[in-house]
């Protein structure tokens, strides 16, 4: 029986990092970056998560094994991208699998400023706001706490999760196409 060269783990961080609803902070500075930026979902999934796992990126985890389950879960309709575009292109994004009203963020990826994060704040617009939502980031670092991350132990992570899963689908971040024309998000 073939065996893979190496195994893929799962991690569950413990404290998490989680964005819930009302608590995402965009600065002064991130509004007058999204002005620049126009957004889809779902249209470039493929290169979202190749740009992601870029093996010239520090502390990367995102090989073609993970590429290929998470293009498989895409086409099955789980995973989710958010892309970022420019004059010049695709200039950031992020994906990851949408449960009920969990979104468990995986990876993002800028090719230029703010482009991240201008993915995430379009990912919590087009979510909204609903009780019970979590936006799952895993670690809570520097850069995401400024946005509103909070930390929370793994009980109380579990607490969350337990009410995102049994929420009904957000309608909103995935058109009945797949996909979804280009948009500009509120600031």
């Amino acid at each position: 029986m073939p065996m893979p060269r190496k195994q893929i783990g799962w991690f569950s961080p413990d404290p998490r990092g989680v964005l819930l609803p009302g608590r995402f902070h965009v600065s002064r500075s991130l509004k007058r970056s999204m002005r620049k930026f126009h957004f889809s979902v779902n249209n470039s999934f493929g290169d979202v998560i190749r740009a992601c796992g870029d093996p010239a990126r520090p502390n990367g985890w995102i090989d073609g094994q993970i590429i290929r389950a998470y293009t498989h879960l895409h086409h099955l309709g789980w995973a989710q991208s958010v892309e970022t575009w420019d004059s010049e292109g695709l200039a950031g994004g992020l994906y990851g699998i949408q449960i009920g009203g969990l979104f468990a963020a995986e990876s993002m990826f800028h090719r230029r400023t703010d482009a991240s994060k201008a993915a995430l704040c379009h990912l919590v617009d087009r979510l909204g706001e609903r009780p019970g939502q979590v936006i799952d980031v895993q670690w809570p670092t520097d850069h995401l706490k400024t946005l509103g991350v909070q930390t929370v132990g793994r009980a109380r992570y579990a607490e969350l999760l337990a009410e995102a899963l049994a929420l009904p689908g957000s309608p909103s971040l995935v058109s009945a196409s797949g996909g979804d024309q280009m948009s500009r998000t509120r600031t």
